[in-house]
Formats: structure tokens, sequence, C-alpha cells
């Protein structure tokens, strides 16, 4: 008998699927994970360790968690921890609250209505609090198990397959990598937008809007994400620049979808988060009656970092009631957990000056704040000091994203190698340092020009450390390679 070929092959895969990259260090990692191993064998090495650079995970750098937040999340989990004196009577009173609401007052049930009714109430207060009293509705909020998912769920309900031209989503350049793969899993095109590196990485809104008649020739584009403050690149949006890509949307009919997660993470000289909900209905009903908009948040990033809870909320503005319908169906792929909504819960309403827990709250919050923005200062300063190397300042978010110079001749020789130059540039940090970042392509970047992203998250010694040996890499590097 001749032997029948295998249904599932990496051949006859979904190729939407087979298009996703993820994850974005990729050969780096690998090979990083094999010099850790030569080095416990007792191979010698310049180094004694591998250091990630490349993680946006707060709590496996090193961040505390916010105290407060876990007293809550523990004395839920653990109803029993209640009679304990070594919770604050606030902790206490707050977890009394959210137990009230949970179904026979325990975590261990789906609890539906938590999620699907009394959450969405408390992010709308929240969201009100936030903008300076604007109305926010709980019907256009659906909270989601993190951000990731969400952003595929809404390309979903945009992305068309019956139209002639295939959906066009605009991405800024450089982007956060999770958007290429949700575009090439949803089926749509990538419609790239450029930041503008020498003006703080702003969007170029005249240049989009110059952009899009070509694009309209093999797409129609339905959708621009922003996020802000910027992975990988650490800037915020003024609120001018807001304004003209809302203003943008308007004429193209343009739906926005704006992630907004590191909008707790701003800590640069002069810079202010501006939701995009906000600045929408500041410009009057002419825009905020019409345009369309989808911001996302989340709890892996901000104060708390607690990535592995994997929780956030979608606000929808403009949004018909009957689309929220079909988004349900496909949220109910992937429920969020509720130790990660009552999280979400606590955050968004912590504890307020009087309370027990407000003091240690508030101190947690401006240590990370301010150590966030050292670092910051730091990156910029060592970097900008080799030749070669340039670093915007870092308002915002979690990383810095330097533009590096590599000579014609290592562009040449990575060439010969199938490696790309900022490739080939990191593959030769991690064997001289044991560095690990994420390289410029990873993240998208205009042609000619190179990148890496490095986390902020390392303490300070240890992140002036790094940079240090990352300058004299690079001097080394331009000798040899000159």
């Amino acid at each position: 008998m001749t032997p029948r070929k295998k249904l599932l092959t990496i051949e006859s895969m979904n190729p939407r699927v087979r298009a996703a990259k993820v994850p974005i260090v990729g050969s780096l990692f690998t090979r990083a994970g094999e010099i850790q191993r030569e080095i416990q064998e007792g191979i010698h090495k310049s180094f004694t360790k591998i250091t990630p650079c490349f993680f946006g995970d707060m709590q496996l750098m090193g961040h505390k968690p916010c105290t407060y937040l876990r007293q809550v999340a523990a004395l839920c989990t653990h109803p029993e921890l209640l009679e304990s004196a070594l919770f604050p009577e606030d902790a206490k009173t707050r977890a009394r609250a959210i137990l009230k609401t949970l179904d026979n007052g325990s975590v261990g049930s789906y609890n539906p209505k938590y999620i699907a009714q009394t959450l969405p109430q408390k992010i709308a207060t929240y969201i009100q609090k936030r903008d300076n009293g604007i109305p926010s509705h709980p019907r256009n909020i659906i909270v989601c198990s993190g951000t990731s998912q969400s952003i595929l769920s809404v390309l979903w309900l945009v992305v068309s397959d019956a139209e002639e031209l295939r959906t066009g989503i605009l991405l800024s350049v450089p982007y956060y990598p999770l958007y290429m793969d949700t575009v090439a899993l949803s089926g749509a095109v990538m419609v790239p937008y450029y930041l503008d590196e020498e003006h703080g990485w702003a969007i170029n809104v005249d240049g989009i809007r110059k952009s899009l008649p070509a694009a309209r020739r093999r797409c129609n584009p339905k959708v621009i994400c922003v996020i802000n403050p910027g992975n990988p690149t650490g800037h915020v949006l003024s609120r001018k620049n807001i304004t003209e890509l809302i203003q943008l949307a308007a004429e193209e009919k343009l739906l926005i979808l704006a992630d907004e997660v590191y909008q707790d993470n701003v800590f640069g000289d002069g810079a202010t988060f501006h939701s995009f909900k906000k600045v929408l209905y500041e410009m009057g009903p002419e825009y905020s009656e019409r345009v369309q908009l989808v911001s996302l948040n989340s709890i892996s990033k901000g104060i708390t970092g607690e990535c592995g809870a994997r929780t956030g909320y979608i606000e929808f503005v403009n949004i018909d009631p009957e689309v929220f319908e079909a988004l349900y169906i496909l949220k109910s792929f992937s429920v969020p957990s509720v130790i990660g909504a009552l999280m979400l819960d606590v955050i968004l309403d912590p504890p307020q000056p009087g309370d027990p827990s407000y003091e240690t709250f508030m101190m947690e919050k401006k240590t990370l704040l301010y150590n966030l923005a050292e670092k910051a200062r730091i990156t910029k300063e060592i970097l900008n000091q080799a030749p070669g190397i340039y670093c915007n300042p870092i308002q915002g978010a979690l990383y810095a994203f330097p533009r590096v110079q590599i000579p014609d001749r290592a562009v040449r020789l990575a060439q010969e190698r199938g490696q790309k130059p900022d490739d080939f540039y990191c593959h030769l940090l991690l064997e001289d340092t044991g560095i690990v970042l994420c390289t410029g392509n990873s993240f998208g970047q205009a042609v000619g020009t190179y990148h890496f992203r490095i986390t902020l998250l390392h303490p300070i010694d240890e992140l002036r450390s790094i940079l240090q040996k990352i300058t004299q890499f690079h001097t080394r590097f331009m000798t040899e390679y000159s």
C-alpha cells in the first residue's frame, strides 16, 4: 500500500498562522540558551552569565508587586485570611465588598455577572474620572483576557473576506510585533506609516494622508493602530498630534485602535498622557459623534505589572451595539480569569487619602515612576556618548529604541551570512558580552536604519553596567568594521 500523506503538515497548515513570527527574539534567544549551557559546562567566556534585556515582564525583571493589590487578591482567594491581623482593614473591607459580588462568594466560579456587568460599571467610573468627567457607559466596555486576544478579536470584527480588496490595517513603524502577527492571522494587509524619529517619534499625519491613495489601490484601509505611550519607542504623543490623527480618521473614515496599556508609565519631563477618547470628545460633536474608536488597557503594565493575570478591557466609542453581540461570541473562546478581573477592579480604584494602605501604595507608585525616569535619563545619556548610537528622549512605557550605525562592511558580511545587519550586530554583541537585545527589524524600521530595543526594567546600577558594555562593544565594532 502506498503510505497516505499526512493531513496536517507545515505545507498544508493555515498560511495565516504560518505567517505569524512571534517570538521577537528568535535566533538570538536560541543562541543565548546555547551559551548559557556552555557556561554551565565550564566553557570559558568573557562573561559569567546571559543578561536578557528584551523583557517587558516587570515582575520577571524584579519589580515588586503592588502590596495592596496582592493583599486584596489573597483575601479574595482565601477568605479565611480576613480574620488575620496581618492585613490592613481597608484591604479587608475591599475584599469583602468584592466577595459579595461574586457567585457564592468564590473566585472559583465563572462569575459571568461580575465580569460582564459589575466590573464594566467600575471601569466606566474609572474612565470618567480619568477623562475629567467625559461620560463612559458600561454597555460600551468589555472585560477581556489581556490585550493580545482583544486586538485579534477587534480585527476579526473589521476584516471581511467578502470584499474585492483585502482589509488594510495601518500600523506604525516601528510597531509591536504582536500587531503584525494579528494582521496576518486576521487575513488583513498591513499598511505601514512611519513614525518621525527625528521629532521624537511623532506621527507624521500628512505623510499618512499622502500615502493612502496608493494603499487603496491594493487594499481597503479601515483601521489605524496607535500605541501611546509607544512600544518600542518610549514616546508619548502630544495632544496636538492626537488631534491631527483624529481629524485624519474623520476625513478618511478610519477606525482608531488605541493601545493605551502604558498610560500609567509616563515619566518624561513635560510628557502627559492624553487618552484618545478625552481628546476626541474635547474636539466637539463634529468628531465625537462620528469617529469610531476602540481603546485598550491592561494590568500587565502600568504600576502593577501583573502580566500573569492577563486581564484588561476594551472600550468602544460610536460602535453599534449589535457589534458587541458578535464580540461576546468571540470572547467566549478566551474568558478572562476571575482573579485577574478582581485585580483590575482593585487597581482602577486604589486606596484614597486617609486609608491605611494609601501611603504605602503612593510610595510604591512614585518609586516606580521615579526609577523609570532615572533609568530613561541614564539610558539616553550613556548611549548617546557612543559615536554611531542615537537615542531619543524616553518619555514613557518601559523601553528605549536607539538607532545604531552599522558600517557598510558589516552590512555586506551580514548579507553574506544570510542575516539582517542588526541581527548580525546583536549576535556579535551577545557573543562578546552575553547581553540579549531585541533587533530593530523585529519591530520594523525605516529603510537603511538599524535599531535595537532595550528594556528599562533592570535595577539602576545593573542597567548602567549593561549600557556601558553596549557602548564599549559598539566602539570596538566600529573600529573593526569601518
